[in-house]
């Protein structure tokens, strides 16, 4: 079968197909700027597994795109799991990259496994493809509710968790062990949020879920600044003068104690990361949840971070906060994203979704975001 870039079918594998199973597409990045869509056979039912049709698959336009563009560190150098380091060797994951993405929703279609039913709908994160054999030992589903368009399942498994657990962080800061709920460091408090993607979007939808006293969202881009606002958060446009002078004139604590009680830095730029720093007021904390895929040297220690005794914490979804993961697995992250889609899905559909395009187109899609040709801000490839 020939090979097919930007939309097109590349060759098919050779594994053996499971009979009446229609054969699987898969988005796949075979080099710097270059998306493919491959077809292969699907694999076998076996005992104790279930198959999925790929019903919608969100694209993240930060970890994605790095793959596309070649800025991803795991295409470039070793990773030490032990030590936890980088280091020079054979990459972690070379071209071609076959698993893109971790935003999908899919409909049980066949179930050998009394775990899951024939017909279910649930959130994933296998990557874009059309379908999925699953093991549910391995692989977590979670069943997406009746009252809940399907298509926001793509925040469910996996992207709702990453803004979830950068609140928890932000009350392991104030409470250490002692969190009982994931609104506890935000709650009555001064929040905001550098960079207006989907992250800092979902996280400050959560920050005001959970009762903060303010949310001012930092956004450049006239167009997220509009969602920020249909969500109902405050924005705020950096070009319209220094947020953080602004900020800490309205932002008053005690003499010589101004600005944010806590900054949620969701912009993978440095200059979000400064902007962040100086946003704070003194001996707070920035979560960070941004990818810095350039590195940082715009930041500078020196200035508010050493002279306010700041601090920079690091949320990533691989770790809850130390002292935490017996009461805050995944599947708590996804219940409490669950209950604010509940709470806000009609205005997430409407406002944050900005594109839902076929499976098909994503290949062109992907180059065009990498290449800064497109702006969304969040597509979902439909099957």
């Amino acid at each position: 079968m020939p090979e097919r870039r930007l939309g097109a079918t590349t060759t098919v594998a050779t594994r053996d197909a499971d009979p009446g199973a229609p054969p699987e597409r898969v988005l796949t990045v075979t080099g710097p700027g270059e998306v493919t869509v491959r077809e292969e056979p699907a694999e076998p039912l076996r005992p104790g597994t279930f198959r999925v049709r790929t019903l919608y698959s969100g694209i993240s336009t930060g970890t994605e795109l790095s793959y596309v563009k070649g800025s991803n560190p795991y295409l470039n150098t070793g990773w030490d799991a032990d030590l936890a380091l980088f280091e020079p060797g054979e990459p972690v994951a070379p071209y071609p990259v076959t698993r893109l993405g971790y935003m999908e929703v899919g409909q049980v279609t066949r179930s050998r496994t009394p775990a899951v039913a024939e017909g279910t709908i649930g959130a994933m994160a296998y990557g874009h493809r059309t379908g999925y054999l699953a093991d549910p030992l391995v692989d977590r589903f979670v069943p997406m509710p009746p009252e809940l368009d399907p298509m926001l399942g793509v925040f469910v498994a996996h992207m709702g968790p990453i803004c979830v657990n950068g609140l928890l962080h932000a009350a392991a800061d104030l409470y250490g062990p002692a969190v009982r709920s994931v609104g506890d460091g935000v709650r009555g408090r001064r929040v905001a949020v550098t960079g207006a993607g989907v992250v800092g979007l979902l996280t400050g939808l959560l920050a005001r879920h959970h009762g903060a006293a303010s949310v001012v969202v930092v956004d450049p881009t006239p167009g997220r600044r509009a969602v920020a606002a249909a969500l109902g958060l405050e924005p705020l446009d950096p070009g319209d003068g220094d947020p953080a002078v602004l900020l800490k004139t309205r932002w008053a604590h005690a003499p010589g104690d101004r600005g944010a009680d806590v900054v949620f830095q969701c912009r993978g730029q440095a200059s979000a990361l400064r902007l962040a720093l100086r946003l704070l007021r003194p001996q707070a904390t920035v979560i960070d949840l941004a990818f810095y895929q350039s590195g940082a040297e715009e930041v500078r220690l020196g200035e508010e971070f050493h002279h306010n005794g700041l601090g920079l914490r690091c949320a990533q979804i691989g770790r809850v906060p130390r002292g935490l993961a017996p009461a805050w697995d995944r599947e708590r992250l996804s219940g409490e994203t669950l209950a604010l889609l509940r709470a806000y899905g009609d205005l997430v559909a409407r406002h944050l979704v900005s594109a839902v395009v076929p499976f098909d187109e994503g290949p062109a899609l992907l180059a065009d975001l990498a290449a800064r040709r497109r702006q969304e801000t969040q597509v979902v490839l439909a099957c």
